[in-house]
């Protein structure tokens, strides 16, 4: 098979490299890609927003399968795009990609088919929104309804800071379109967990949960970015709790998206809560989470062609999915002044020496010049340690991260340490 990844991030390298452990894989092309994953693909210089030029060159390099990894195009119907044009595309049609691309529609539908979430209002106008903020208790949640690459969300711990997060999306625009509508919400405290499934209508096939660390600094301060860890599995949170997750919200999602006409194929991405009356959802995802995927993928032992092939041809419900025993933490090395503004284009070292000790380094913000890589992005690498347990997978990946280095280097020192409790 010849298959087109689309994206260019850490969540794109890791699936490029999962791809191309199949047999029945003979190429992969991922477009744009970066530096990394033109290691193992051939990289195709196309922007994702580009679906004219995308499905023309899939017809061009006759391939026979598209894998969607990043949320703006799904929302924007890149899917749709390549159907029409009789390509096989892994990933949901626009229309069920609104679970993510509008937190509104995914507030009300789970308020529709009472699955549970956390109590919120709606607002299109800033005035009464802020009129209705002052009237709530602290901490609060204030959510730009659109795609806001991971950062239009707040969690306000004062009424100054849920103003000011409410100010910046609606009136200063900036998240643009994305603040036009706002969800305010109530805080849910816990535990978070984030449960990936491949879903193909109906069916759903649960992968195993992760835990993400959204700030940028230890001990879960500063703003939020689009992930600097995760781990795999959970050995603090209770199988049962998972099986509830599952089978009280992401199992009754998927057949409320059916019965609303909107059949979601692809993978599903839940954040949810650990709240004293259960497990909650914080928000759906229509894609592979990012870093998350870099801990899930390495732990699948069945082939993903399989599961992906299955999910096309209706058939993901007599797949046996199987899964590795072992634990893997992923640490995110980030430029310095992310998830605010970040230089690019430093000397990225020690890459070939994470690699020889066993570390799965994934690219995220890459590039190459003058045959060295180079940082192109505010998080630049995923580095990812296995083991026998999350101790052993964690001291592997803060081994790797040490050997590597850029100027303004930045990574968290706690990933996966409340595991470890």
């Amino acid at each position: 098979m010849r298959i087109l990844v689309v994206g260019s991030g850490g969540r794109e390298h890791a699936i490029v490299w999962a791809l191309k452990k199949s047999e029945k894989v003979k190429e992969v092309f991922c477009a744009p890609g970066n530096a990394g994953i033109g290691q193992l693909a051939e990289c195709v210089p196309i922007a994702v927003s580009e679906f004219a030029e995308l499905t023309r060159f899939a017809k061009e390099a006759s391939i026979d399968l598209v894998f969607i990894g990043p949320d703006d195009p799904l929302a924007d119907g890149i899917v749709d795009a390549f159907e029409a044009e009789g390509i096989p595309t892994y990933g949901p049609r626009k229309n069920a990609a609104e679970i993510e691309g509008s937190k509104i529609f995914m507030k009300n539908l789970l308020k529709k088919y009472d699955i549970p979430t956390a109590k919120y209002e709606t607002f299109t106008n800033y005035e009464s929104a802020l009129a209705y903020l002052r009237e709530q208790s602290t901490p609060i949640v204030i959510k730009a309804d659109g795609l806001a690459a991971g950062k239009g969300v707040t969690v306000a711990a004062t009424l100054e800071e849920a103003e000011k997060a409410l100010r910046e999306a609606m009136v200063d625009k900036v998240f643009g379109e994305a603040g036009n509508q706002i969800v305010i919400e109530e805080f849910l405290e816990g535990q978070e967990m984030s449960i990936l499934a491949f879903v193909d209508g109906e069916t759903v096939r649960a992968m195993v949960p992760a835990q993400d660390h959204k700030p940028i600094f230890d001990g879960d301060k500063g703003p939020n970015t689009g992930g600097m860890g995760t781990y795999t599995p959970l050995p603090h949170i209770d199988q049962a709790i998972i099986d509830e997750s599952i089978t009280n919200i992401i199992i009754p999602t998927a057949k409320a998206m059916v019965s609303e006409g909107r059949p979601f194929r692809g993978v599903l991405f839940a954040g949810l809560m650990i709240t004293k009356d259960g497990p909650k959802t914080i928000e759906f995802n229509a894609r592979m989470g990012d870093p998350e995927t870099q801990v899930v993928l390495p732990r699948l032992k069945t082939d993903l062609v399989d599961i992906v092939l299955a999910s096309l041809n209706g058939r993901l419900g007599d797949l046996d999915i199987q899964w590795d025993d072992e634990a893997a933490v992923c640490v995110v090395i980030a430029s310095e002044g992310y998830p605010a503004s970040y230089p690019k284009g430093r000397v990225i070292t020690g890459l070939a020496e994470a690699e020889a000790q066993g570390a799965l380094v994934f690219h995220a913000g890459t590039a190459s010049k003058d045959g060295e890589f180079v940082t192109n992005g505010g998080r630049v690498l995923g580095v990812v340690g296995r083991g026998k347990d999350i101790a052993e997978a964690r001291a592997r990946a803060y081994e790797a991260v040490s050997v590597i280095d850029f100027e303004g280097k930045q990574s968290r020192t706690d990933i996966a340490a409340k595991a470890l409790r």
